[in-house]
C-alpha cells in the first residue's frame, strides 16, 4: 500500500458522552445533532486513522474496576487499531483519574497509542503534566500523545480547586501552557518562561521524551483553531460539536494559521471523534452500513483534509469495534490507496 503523508491511525472504542467544549465555552446538554452535508474545500491526499476513543464506565469510583474496560483495550490492541483515547473529567465522581487509567491500560497493551481527549488544563498544571506525559512516553516506548483542552464546566472545576476563566483567559492559558510543556520537553539544562497564568523560573526539565511525542488540542473557536495551526501537532474535534457543515471552515482556519506561522499544514494530525453505529439501514451520517461509513470517511480525507477518526460506538461496543476494524478500516485504506 502506498505510504500516505502521515502513518495511518486506526481504532475504535467506547465513549463517555459529555457536553463540553475545550475553548472555554460550555455546551448545553444534550449536544446538538449536526447533520450537515459534505462541502468540498481545498483538501489534500491523506491517510486514514481511527482511534479507539474514550472508554465508557457506568460505575462509582469506589467500586471495583470492571473487566470490560481492560477487555476493550485488549480487543482494540489485538485488532491493530492505532489509538485508544480517554476523556478527562476529574470532577466526575463516577470516573477514575484519566492519567492513572491510561498508565494502567498502557501496561496491559503492547501496540496501541494512548491519548487523553483532552486533558483539563485548569486542573492539570502544565509543567507537572508535561513531566507525567514524558515519563509515560519513555515507559511505553513512545505509545502516548498529549491531548490538551482549555477546560469547561467551570463550576465543577472551581469546586475541585481550579480557577474559573473567561473564554479569552482560557485560550491565553492554553497558549502559555504550550510554551511551558515544550520547554519541559526540550532537554535543556534549565528553562524559564513568563506568563500570566503559567511560568517556569529556572526549572531543570527532563528526562526528555522521544521526538514523536506530540501535543494535540481540542479546539472549536476561532482563537483556539488559530492556536492549533500555529503551535499544535494535532487537532481533536468532535462531530457532536463541530458538524460536517462547519468542519471545512475550521480546517481552513487551522491551515491559514499554520501557513502564517511558517508551518506545513499537512504535518498536523486531524482526528475527528464520531459517535455513531454501524448498522444495516442508514439513518443519517455515521448511522448506517459499513459502505456508507467508508464513503463518508474517504470524503473527509480527500475533500476536507482530516486524517484520523475515532469511533464512539453508541451500542454493542465490542461488536461495533470488530465491525469497524474488519469492514470499515480496510475499505477506507484500500480506497485511499487507489488515489482516485
Amino acid at each position: 500500500m502506498p505510504v500516505p503523508e502521515q502513518p495511518p491511525f486506526l481504532t475504535a472504542a467506547r465513549s463517555r458522552r459529555h457536553c463540553l467544549r475545550t475553548d472555554g465555552e460550555p455546551v448545553p446538554f444534550p449536544a446538538p445533532d449536526h447533520r450537515g452535508r459534505h462541502r468540498a474545500s481545498a483538501g489534500r491526499s491523506g491517510d486514514f486513522h481511527a482511534p479507539p476513543c474514550p472508554v465508557r464506565r457506568e460505575r462509582r469510583a469506589e467500586g471495583p474496576p470492571r473487566r470490560p474496560l481492560s477487555e476493550q483495550a485488549l480487543l482494540i490492541d489485538s485488532l491493530g487499531l492505532d489509538l485508544l483515547t480517554v476523556q478527562d473529567h476529574p470532577y466526575q465522581a463516577a470516573f477514575d483519574d484519566t492519567w492513572t487509567l491510561l498508565t494502567f491500560l498502557a501496561a496491559r497493551t503492547r501496540h496501541v497509542t494512548l491519548v487523553p481527549t483532552v486533558s483539563s488544563l485548569p486542573l492539570r498544571p502544565p509543567a507537572v503534566l508535561a513531566k507525567a506525559v514524558a515519563t509515560l512516553d519513555r515507559l511505553t516506548g513512545s505509545r502516548v500523545q498529549l491531548g490538551l483542552g482549555a477546560g469547561a464546566f467551570w463550576e465543577a472545576i472551581e469546586a475541585m480547586g481550579g480557577s474559573r476563566r473567561t473564554p479569552k483567559e482560557a485560550v491565553d492559558a492554553v497558549d502559555e501552557a504550550i510554551t511551558v510543556i515544550r520547554a519541559m520537553w526540550s532537554g535543556e539544562r534549565s528553562v524559564r518562561t513568563h506568563g500570566t497564568h503559567y511560568s517556569l523560573a529556572g526549572v531543570h526539565p527532563g528526562p526528555a521524551p522521544a521526538p514523536g511525542l506530540g501535543l494535540w488540542l481540542g479546539s472549536y473557536g476561532p482563537r483556539m483553531l488559530a492556536l492549533t495551526g500555529a503551535k499544535a501537532d494535532g487537532w481533536l474535534p468532535s462531530h457532536a460539536y463541530l458538524g460536517l457543515d462547519a468542519l471545512p471552515t475550521a480546517v481552513r482556519r487551522i491551515d491559514d494559521a499554520a501557513l502564517a506561522a511558517g508551518r506545513d499544514p499537512d504535518t498536523i494530525r486531524r482526528v475527528y471523534n464520531i459517535a455513531g453505529v454501524i448498522q444495516p439501514e442508514s439513518a443519517g451520517p455515521f448511522q448506517g452500513p459499513a459502505v456508507q461509513w467508508t464513503e463518508h470517511l474517504v470524503t473527509l480525507v480527500r475533500t476536507v483534509g482530516m486524517n484520523g477518526f475515532v469511533i464512539w460506538p453508541e451500542r454493542d461496543h465490542g461488536q461495533q469495534i470488530r465491525a469497524f476494524a474488519a469492514e470499515v478500516v480496510p475499505a477506507v485504506r484500500e480506497a485511499l490507496a487507489r488515489k482516485t
